[in-house]
């Protein structure tokens, strides 16, 4: 074991690996819960999802372990899961299964790119500042959700939104629960995200607002009423030209998945003189994810962040990741708790609120002083949210941005692919402005 994974090369050993993917695995759980809860709105059913979700999850992150050798785990990527289920699936009307279509060719497209130069091509074409920008308005586009999942903003005929009800039993829970997963974090307890929607679950069992089920432990529910939509459904994906979902789902996963893996890799010290090893296989676990994640029933794959605190515990191997993936195995047996837990909107809200929090980050390194590169990653941020629809933050941020930049006499400094989005987006949203 430790001539695959070289613990001795790397300076780790098993214990600490153990340990490593221990960690990550208890930051990164909430997934298994919030994911099928976010699903399940857009009509798919709960356990196929949260059995989808789970051996998505354990498929990449196994790849990613055995193949790339890095303490990376992978699992559905929050904000495209509520980008599936509210805005692609619930604003436009299209029924899931198509939503799912849409996922695989973004997934079939993410393998292709994954073996081939192009891929580089792509991501050096996105300036940074549309980068941060997109992450920072999926950021804001799930806290939102969190929002109104927690009842803490509601619908308003002449506002669009107002303030909730706060005498509302389920708001002062989900505010409680914010509260406590606040302190939690600051106090950089580990698993405080985990942590919090399990003393949140305590919190409403407390009050009655919570059944913990007769049986914790089953079987896992069939995965029948999702497996194999996806592929059915690729024809209507096309006739129904999802071309800007696709692209969406794609563009987010490639660059989010890569930044992620870059900066975990640089804290764990794999870097080496700015190259990042192994980077195709690495690639590949996700484009693997991704794919077989939508035959199944789950919305796209990504590396998760929260990887980190592994690698701050010592995680240095693909071993850590191998750990992750069994553990995530283990809850494919406790379905009915998930299911509970998922039911009860105030105990998976302030997951949505934190995490669109943590998304912010990038904001301070955009040149905010150079306008034609503010303004661009603004209007992203602010139109995300605001049309519900993240392929729309995205088209109006590849639009203003080459446009910005002619103007200021710097259009030689546009990758020419940009031009191209450009172009596309402009069509996409004169023609096409449901999608």
């Amino acid at each position: 074991m430790d001539r695959f994974f070289g613990f001795k090369e790397k300076g780790t050993n098993i214990r600490r690996e153990v340990l490593a993917g221990l960690t990550t695995f208890l930051t990164m759980v909430y997934i298994v819960v919030v994911n099928p809860a976010i699903l399940e709105k857009s009509g798919m059913d709960f356990g196929a999802v949260f059995v989808a979700t789970v051996l998505a999850s354990v498929i990449s992150t196994l790849v990613m372990g055995i193949f790339a050798n890095y303490p990376i785990a992978i699992a559905p990527g929050m904000g495209l899961n509520a980008y599936f289920a509210f805005s692609v699936v619930g604003h436009s009307q299209i029924g899931w299964e198509v939503a799912m279509g849409a996922v695989l060719v973004a997934g079939i497209l993410f393998l292709a790119l994954s073996v081939t130069r192009f891929r580089e091509a792509l991501i050096q074409s996105i300036p940074p500042s549309l980068k941060f920008g997109i992450t920072a308005g999926i950021g804001l586009f799930i806290a939102f959700v969190g929002l109104k999942s927690a009842g803490i903003i509601v619908n308003d005929e002449v506002n669009l939104v107002g303030l909730g009800d706060f005498h509302s039993p389920e708001t002062i829970l989900s505010l409680f629960g914010l509260f406590i997963t606040l302190v939690l974090m600051t106090l950089r307890v580990p698993g405080a995200l985990f942590l919090g929607m399990v003393l949140t679950a305590v919190g409403a069992w407390v009050v009655g607002l919570f059944q913990f089920p007769e049986k914790w432990v089953t079987l896992p529910p069939s995965m029948a009423p999702t497996f194999g939509a996806a592929v059915s459904a690729l024809p209507q994906v096309f006739e129904q030209g999802l071309y800007a979902v696709v692209f969406a789902f794609l563009l987010v996963t490639l660059f989010d998945t890569t930044g992620t893996m870059i900066g975990v890799a640089e804290q764990a010290g794999l870097v080496k003189e700015g190259k990042f090893p192994r980077m195709r296989a690495a690639l590949m676990a996700d484009a693997v994810g991704m794919t077989a994640g939508a035959v199944m029933g789950t919305s796209p794959t990504s590396a998760y962040v929260e990887s980190s605190t592994g690698v701050a515990v010592g995680g240095r191997t693909g071993f850590t990741a191998v750990v992750v993936s069994l553990l995530l195995l283990v809850t494919l047996f406790f379905e009915p708790l998930v299911a509970e837990v998922a039911g009860l909107s105030a105990i998976t809200a302030p997951t949505l609120i934190i995490v669109g929090c943590l998304m912010m980050g990038g904001l301070t390194k955009i040149r905010w002083e150079e306008f034609e590169e503010a303004f661009p990653a603004f209007i992203v941020m602010l139109s995300m949210p605001l049309t519900f629809s993240i392929a729309t933050g995205i088209a109006f941020g590849f639009i203003t941005y080459p446009l910005l930049k002619l103007v200021r006499g710097k259009g030689k400094e546009v990758h020419p692919l940009l031009y191209l989005f450009m172009v596309l987006f402009i069509l996409q949203l004169t023609f096409l402005p449901e999608a």
